[in-house]
């Protein structure tokens, strides 16, 4: 008889809610983590959760732990295109939800996380978990073990970059979240409440390598004047208020999520662009299947049983695949410059901005992820 019923690989947001979430069921669950790189930046990360994250979290009373300046409603979404009054907008008001999304400081919810795992009985953190009858994998994108099992994880770079900051305006962000399609960028305002309440925002800017590089290092008036000059005042007078970090961008799939014995979770599964700040809310949306899939399996059925598997990857097929199909069509559409395509994007969003029913199944859709 092993020592545990559940072994998950990973360190991160998505293998704490699965280790949470596992332990609900009684399962013995053992985390493997590895602890924090010595030296490590200060994460800048703030991350747009939907109500279905929102509820995974607070059912496993993560959610209402965060300190208050960690997690801010999104009440109103404004999204420009790159010529005159191409825009269209949403609202929590239309969608009748108490808010589009929260954007949350990723540091918070994991040290949250962290302590919720350390106090929770059934789960074990161990550098070496040994055997279990499940291995759940959430090592992120790069995971080793995903590559041991066979499973091919088929990327395609964009050849872009992101950069992230905290910025701080000199007028309120009133809840609005603020996004800017441009060939060839795309740059999202997060409204938050760190490092100060009620002006602050997450900054997310979608660049060319070369140029996200070259707006990592800039000297700070500078990169600051080029913000502000991107977002043509909108949001007030940005400043930065806190260091720069980037990462590579592009998007990948595991050519199979689940086998005898092991299932694949958050982005060891599927890596999506962030313009729709959906990659955490579908890590989560794994978490949730899998837990639910479990949860019902037949008294007899062991927990690696692979048809039972299979279950959770046929869940999970639909809704991961149409979001990725949906990212990289909308940046594959607005990465491009060519005249026909831009006045077809922006005639695009201006038409959609005026259809009522289809803005609401448009934010359905991400509410659901």
């Amino acid at each position: 008889m092993t020592a545990f019923d559940v072994r998950i690989l990973g360190s991160g947001i998505v293998s704490r809610t699965a280790a949470l979430a596992l332990a609900r069921q009684g399962l013995r669950v053992a985390l493997q983590a590895r602890p924090p790189a010595a030296g490590a930046a200060p994460d800048v990360r703030a991350y747009a959760l939907n109500p279905a994250s929102v509820a995974l979290l607070t059912g496993l009373r993560a959610w209402d732990t965060l300190p208050a300046d960690a997690r801010t409603a999104v009440h109103d979404m404004q999204v420009h295109g790159d010529a005159p009054g191409a825009r269209i907008e949403f609202s929590a008001w239309s969608q009748r939800v108490p808010a589009l999304a929260w954007i949350v400081d990723a540091a918070a919810l994991e040290t949250v996380l962290e302590a919720a795992v350390a106090y929770s009985p059934l789960v074990t953190v161990t550098p070496e978990p040994g055997s279990a009858p499940l291995t759940v994998v959430a090592e992120g994108k790069a995971s080793a073990l995903r590559e041991q099992l066979g499973v091919r994880f088929e990327r395609h770079d964009y050849g872009h970059a992101a950069v992230a900051a905290r910025l701080v305006a000199d007028r309120p962000h009133t809840g609005v979240a603020r996004q800017w399609f441009r060939a060839p960028d795309i740059l999202a305002l997060l409204p938050f409440d760190r490092p100060e309440a009620g002006r602050s925002y997450g900054l997310v800017w979608s660049l060319p390598a070369e140029q996200a590089a070259r707006w990592r290092e800039a000297p700070v008036a500078e990169f600051e004047a080029a913000l502000n000059d991107a977002t043509g005042g909108q949001a007030g007078r940005l400043a930065l208020g806190s260091e720069r970090a980037s990462w590579s961008l592009g998007i990948a799939r595991a050519s199979a999520v689940s086998g005898p014995g092991w299932a694949l979770v958050g982005d060891a599964a599927h890596v999506v662009h962030p313009l729709a700040g959906q990659g955490l809310n579908l890590g989560l949306a794994d978490v949730a299947a899998l837990a639910q899939v479990l949860a019902g399996r037949e008294p007899w059925r062991a927990l690696g049983d692979a048809d039972l598997l299979r279950r959770y990857a046929r869940r999970r097929a639909a809704g991961t695949w149409a979001m990725a199909q949906a990212t990289d069509g909308l940046w594959h559409l607005f990465a491009h410059d060519q005249p026909l395509l831009r006045e077809l994007r922006n005639r695009g969003l201006g038409l959609v901005n005026r259809l009522a029913p289809i803005k609401r199944w448009l934010v359905g859709r991400a509410l659901d992820a």
